[in-house]
């Protein structure tokens, strides 16, 4: 990564996480996604079922095709000359293969946006190594490749989620938000993984001025988790939102809003874990939900992102709101490390 930012690139590199596209594609999929990881395969297959309840299709991918196709429209008509190339660090297709066509196109210097806007080993940094491997793979040690930052607190992304929340309220509370409670779930994280980062301190961040847009008291929302794996014994994020809307539903509450602020798109955790089981649930509790919708491709998180391209090509004042500042854009190299594997 540079020690200052650069103004000339010669394209975009569009990094995401991949997803099966059909039933055949599931089990190598997941394999990728656990190679190297202590998880037993009865718990990979358990997954599996998740996507074979959806055909074995997640959205992801069809949702980073749709995102390109509209940055490019966004980048075109404000003369932003960046051509976008597409690569995955699970599934088709793969950083390597997308790495191997840069070099091929002759990119010496590229920006890379990666599709999580918050800090930690596996929304961040893992995705920089895995740039840094595919960059190995295809003998293109020569291209510069520089990340955008984390965007938590953009003031685009926060305004984008708050509109998504007040739809999603106004649908469940028929007028009346007064006992309807918001819950902002992420993806929890092994304990010893979100110790090393800012993942937790930035989400409450981001919750926090979604609810401040919105007028919510601080009573009225809660930072909750989802779509946790590992072993039972260690200690992850909590509580979960399923834990969560029994508690709420035992304190009385009439309606809930589960608004994903942690996932940028509608992929398979948000498809089983929250329309599926938590909507499940709550049908079950008698507790009326509403999901908010994620940040998907709305203009105005697709104008986001264009700039955060110009901030780093033009080296200006980066946007942000709140407590603490724009994140770096460059990472120290003590900054979210992994986490020591444990024996399954």
């Amino acid at each position: 990564m540079p020690s200052e930012p650069s103004p000339r690139y010669d394209a975009l590199l569009f990094v995401s996480f991949g997803g099966p596209e059909g039933k055949d594609d599931v089990i190598p999929f997941l394999e990728n996604v656990l190679r190297g990881k202590p998880v037993p395969r009865e718990r990979m297959l358990e997954v599996a079922e998740h996507y074979y309840h959806f055909g074995g299709v997640t959205p992801i991918n069809q949702q980073c095709r749709d995102l390109i196709e509209a940055l490019e429209a966004e980048l075109k008509s404000h003369s932003v000359d960046l051509p976008i190339y597409w690569g995955n660090r699970n599934w088709h297709p793969l950083l390597p293969d997308t790495m191997k066509q840069l070099k091929q196109d002759g990119a010496q210097r590229v920006l890379a946006f990666v599709t999580s806007g918050f800090s930690s080993y596996s929304g961040c940094r893992q995705y920089r190594e895995n740039i840094y491997a595919a960059q190995d793979e295809a003998d293109a040690n020569d291209i510069d490749v520089h990340k955008i930052r984390t965007f938590y607190n953009h003031p685009d992304f926060i305004a984008v989620n708050a509109e998504n929340v007040s739809a999603a309220l106004e649908e469940v509370a028929d007028g009346d938000t007064s006992n309807v409670h918001v819950a902002f779930t992420a993806h929890s994280l092994p304990v010893s993984m979100s110790s090393t980062s800012d993942y937790e301190k930035q989400l409450l961040e981001t919750c926090r001025l979604v609810a401040e847009q919105l007028n919510l008291d601080d009573g009225q929302w809660r930072l909750v988790y989802q779509s946790r794996s590992g072993r039972p014994q260690d200690p992850w994020l909590e509580p979960d939102i399923c834990d969560y809307l029994e508690d709420l539903k035992a304190a009385g509450t009439q309606g809930v809003v589960v608004s994903p602020v942690g996932f940028l798109s509608d992929h398979m955790e948000v498809l089983y874990d929250l329309d599926d089981e938590a909507r499940k649930l709550c049908d079950k509790l008698g507790l009326k939900m509403a999901r908010a919708a994620t940040p998907g491709t709305h203009p105005q998180f697709v104008t986001m992102i264009r700039k955060l391209i110009e901030e780093r090509m033009a080296a200006s004042m980066p946007e942000c709101i709140g407590q603490y500042g724009p994140n770096h854009d460059v990472c120290p190299t003590d900054c979210c490390p992994a986490p020591a594997r444990r024996p399954s």
